[in-house]
C-alpha cells in the first residue's frame, strides 16, 4: 500500500481545517487555550489521524494540552463525523510539535553568529 496516499492527504487538509474551526468556536475546556493545528498525519486506511499542534504558552503547558485534546477527542471526531462524508472517521492522536520554537531557537543562534563575526573583522 502505499505510505502518502493522495486521498489521504486530501482528508488530512479537511481535518485540519475543520479541527481548528471546532477548537476555535466550539471547544470550551480552558486547559486547551490557544492552539494553532500545523499539520495532521492520516494513516493509509483513514483510521488514524495523528494532529500536530502548537499551544500559545509554549512547551510548558504542552502536557496538559496534550491531555486536554485527548480527553476531548471524541467529542471532535463526533463533530467531524457530521461534517464529513467518509464511511469512518479517524481516531484523532495528539502531539505537540515544536518545530516553531525549533526554528525560532536557531534563527536566533545563526543571528548570534552573524553578530559575533562582524565585531572581529578578518
Amino acid at each position: 500500500m502505499k505510505k502518502n496516499s493522495q486521498r489521504a492527504q486530501r482528508v488530512g487538509d479537511q481535518i485540519q481545517r475543520e479541527l481548528a474551526d471546532l477548537l476555535r468556536l466550539h471547544v470550551k475546556d480552558p486547559r486547551i487555550g490557544m492552539v494553532t493545528v500545523t499539520a495532521v498525519e492520516v494513516s493509509p486506511d483513514l483510521s488514524h489521524a495523528k494532529i500536530f499542534f502548537t499551544h500559545l504558552a509554549g512547551k510548558e503547558q504542552a502536557a496538559t494540552a496534550v491531555a486536554a485534546l485527548q480527553h476531548s477527542a471524541g467529542y471532535l471526531r463526533t463533530e467531524l463525523a457530521h461534517r464529513f462524508k467518509l464511511y469512518t472517521v479517524p481516531q484523532l492522536h495528539f502531539v505537540y510539535d515544536d518545530s516553531i520554537e525549533s526554528g525560532l531557537k536557531l534563527s536566533k543562534l545563526i543571528d548570534d553568529a552573524v553578530a559575533e563575526d562582524r565585531k572581529h573583522p578578518s
